[in-house]
C-alpha cells in the first residue's frame, strides 16, 4: 500500500510500505477513506517532537471501514464505517475507565508510566504507525473505535478524530464557566475549535489570538472577538479589553512553536535546510533561529497566556509542548495564583458525545476544513499546510 512515511527531520515520502496485519486479539485493520494533516505532524516533521523511528507511517486522524477483526473484537464487523480516535487505550485499565484515556496503562509498549500513545508518533508514543495510508492497524480496536452513523459524512467526522474533542478538552481544562471572558492562542484548527467549544460550554466572551488575517477572519465569523500579534501587544490590548483585569479563563492551543510576530526578527532558513519537492521527497525546513529551539526559551505563546489571565485564573494547555521544552513560565504563573491544567487528549471520553451534537445537527465541523485532497498530493499539501498559506487552515486527504 501506499503511505506517508518519516526519513528524517525535513524528510518525508509518499512511498509503498507493507501491507498491516492482525497482530493481537483486539486488532482491527481499517481502510482509510478520509484521514488529515495536523500541526502536531509538523511537531515531527521539523524535528521538535525527537525519537521517530525511519520509515514510521505519519498521521493521526482518520475515519475509515472495518475489513478485518481479530477474534477480540466482538461489537465491529467488516463494512462498519468508524473514526479512529488519535491516540491508543485499552479501555480496562483504571486510567481507562476513569476517562483518562490518554493515560492507558496497557497500550503504550513502553510500560505503565510511558504516557500517553498515538498514532504516527515517536517511539515514546509507542512507535504505531499512522493514519496517513491506505490501510491501518487498530490496537485496542474494540474500545478505539467509534462507529459512525449513516448520516453524518466523512467531512464531518474526520474532525472527531482528533481536533475537535482536543479542543472540546482544552475548554474543560480551562474549566470555562457560563459568562466568562476566555482568550484562545492560536486560530488555526484546533484553535478555531477552541473557540466553539468555549462558547459551546457557556463562555460570554472569545477573544482569539492570532497573526494570520485569514485564520483571524474565520474566528471572527464565530463571532469570536480578534487581536492580530501582528498589528498590536495581544496581552496589553486583552487587558484594556476587559477593563484592566485580563480573561477569565485562556486555551493555548499554540504550544513550543509558536512564530515571532511580524516585527521581530526574521527566521531564515539555510541552503541544507531549504524545501524541496519532487514526486517522492518533500523537505520541511525546521526553525533555525536559536531563540526560538526547544527547551531555550518559554514559548512566546505561553508567556503571553500567562500575561493575559486575570489573577487567580486558569490555563488550559492543548498545544504540544513535548518532553524536550523544560522551561515555562512558572514563577510568573505562580505569583498570579493561577491554576495550570495540561494534557494529551482523552479522545475515546468525548468523541460519542461529539458525535452526538454533529448528528443532531447542532454543529457542523465540517464548515472549517478548507481544503480536500487526494492523498497523492499530500507532500504538496504538507507544504502548503506548513507555509500557512491562506486558505490552508485544515486539510483532508481523501484516500
Amino acid at each position: 500500500m501506499r503511505a506517508v512515511t518519516w526519513h528524517g527531520v525535513g524528510d518525508i515520502r509518499f512511498s509503498d510500505v507493507p501491507d498491516p496485519k492482525i497482530q493481537d486479539p483486539t486488532d482491527a485493520i481499517v481502510k482509510i477513506t478520509t484521514s488529515a494533516i495536523c500541526g502536531t505532524d509538523l511537531h515531527m516533521i521539523r524535528g521538535t517532537m525527537p525519537g521517530l523511528r525511519p520509515g514510521v507511517v505519519l498521521g493521526h486522524e482518520a475515519v475509515g471501514e472495518v475489513v478485518e477483526v481479530g477474534p477480540g473484537v466482538r461489537n465491529l464487523s467488516p463494512g462498519d464505517r468508524v473514526i479512529v480516535p488519535s491516540t491508543i487505550a485499552c479501555g480496562y485499565c483504571s486510567y481507562c475507565r476513569a476517562g483518562y484515556f490518554a493515560q492507558c496503562d496497557n497500550a503504550n509498549p513502553g510500560g505503565k508510566r510511558a504516557g500517553t500513545a498515538f498514532f504516527g508518533g515517536p517511539e515514546a508514543a509507542g512507535g504505531f504507525d499512522g493514519l496517513q495510508a491506505e490501510y491501518a492497524r487498530v490496537p485496542y480496536a474494540n474500545v478505539g473505535l467509534v462507529p459512525i452513523p449513516d448520516e453524518v459524512p466523512d467531512e464531518q467526522a474526520i474532525m472527531l478524530s482528533d481536533i475537535w474533542p482536543t479542543a472540546w478538552f482544552g475548554a474543560r481544562l480551562a474549566d470555562v464557566r457560563p459568562g466568562e471572558t476566555v482568550a484562545v492562542f492560536g486560530a488555526g484548527p484546533v484553535g478555531q475549535l477552541a473557540v466553539l467549544s468555549a462558547y459551546l460550554q457557556g463562555a460570554g466572551r472569545v477573544i482569539a489570538v492570532d497573526g494570520l488575517e485569514d485564520r483571524l477572519a474565520m474566528a471572527r465569523a464565530q463571532h469570536a472577538e480578534v487581536v492580530n500579534v501582528n498589528a498590536e501587544d495581544p496581552v496589553q490590548t486583552i487587558v484594556e479589553m476587559t477593563g484592566g483585569i485580563g480573561v477569565d479563563k485562556v486555551i493555548d492551543a499554540v504550544g513550543v512553536d509558536a512564530e515571532r510576530p511580524a516585527e521581530g526578527p526574521a527566521t531564515e532558513q539555510t541552503d541544507d535546510q531549504a524545501q524541496q519537492l519532487d514526486s517522492e521527497v518533500k523537505q520541511v525546513a525546521p526553525e533555525t533561529d536559536p531563540a526560538w529551539a526547544p527547551g531555550d526559551a518559554p514559548s512566546l505563546a505561553a508567556r503571553w497566556a500567562v500575561q493575559a489571565v486575570a489573577k487567580a485564573g486558569t490555563l488550559g494547555v492543548i498545544g504540544v509542548y513535548p518532553q524536550t521544552v523544560t522551561t515555562w513560565p512558572f514563577g510568573e504563573a505562580m505569583m498570579k495564583n493561577l491554576t495550570v491544567r495540561s494534557g494529551n487528549c482523552h479522545h475515546r471520553r468525548y468523541i460519542p458525545e461529539l458525535l452526538q451534537l454533529v448528528t443532531n445537527g447542532t454543529v457542523d465541523p465540517a464548515r472549517l476544513l478548507t481544503k480536500h485532497e487526494p492523498i497523492g498530493d499530500v507532500l504538496e499539501a504538507y507544504r502548503q499546510f506548513q507555509d500557512r498559506d491562506p486558505g490552508w487552515l485544515k486539510v483532508a486527504l481523501t484516500v
